[in-house]
């Protein structure tokens, strides 16, 4: 085929016929191809309008959860730092309670030898030996008041008074060994 300029210039009326078809035909083809390309703009900038919607919803929600997270980290320092102190707090209570309770065992071992130094000492320790808990001491009173109570034929009333005062002395010894545990 023969160039456009040429055509134009000396080409005779079927040459310009088809010359004129085919521009049409390209002007055709042209213009659906601008329609498509518009249309793909439009497309594109509805998708980049949505996109940036998007992006700022998603920058809201990003900045919110930021927030709930700074939050939530303060209230688990402060939930921390109150934690410690308790600890702290139990820590002391724990020292104190302690130091209490070697003062009481000092004073119940003083308690205990002072106890043990009555003239009838030895009967008394003899007769509660082997005794090394609260029950055990209320049996063993029990038992030895059947024995020695003055209605009995074998009673003695003043063993009845050494047996009755050694029991009262050790149970306040077991009523603050209780109490300091």
């Amino acid at each position: 085929m023969r160039n456009i300029d040429e055509i134009l210039k000396d080409g005779n009326e079927k040459e310009l016929g088809e010359l004129k078809a085919w521009l049409f035909r390209e002007e055709f083809r042209l213009s659906m191809i601008r329609e498509e390309l518009d249309e793909l703009k439009k497309k594109l900038e509805n998708e980049k309008k949505f996109h940036e919607t998007e992006m700022k919803s998603q920058q809201h929600k990003l900045k919110v959860e930021k927030g709930r997270l700074e939050q939530e980290n303060r209230l688990l320092e402060q939930k921390m730092k109150i934690l410690q102190k308790g600890f702290e707090d139990l820590d002391q209570d724990r020292r104190t309670l302690q130091m209490e309770k070697d003062k009481l065992n000092s004073q119940r071992g003083s308690y205990q030898r002072h106890s043990y130094s009555s003239p009838h000492s030895e009967v008394a320790e003899m007769l509660f030996s082997g005794v090394n808990s609260f029950l055990t001491l209320k049996k063993r009173y029990k038992d030895l008041m059947k024995m020695f109570h003055p209605d009995n034929v074998t009673g003695d009333h003043e063993m009845v008074q050494i047996i009755t005062k050694e029991y009262e002395e050790l149970k306040k010894a077991y009523e603050m060994g209780s109490r300091a545990r």
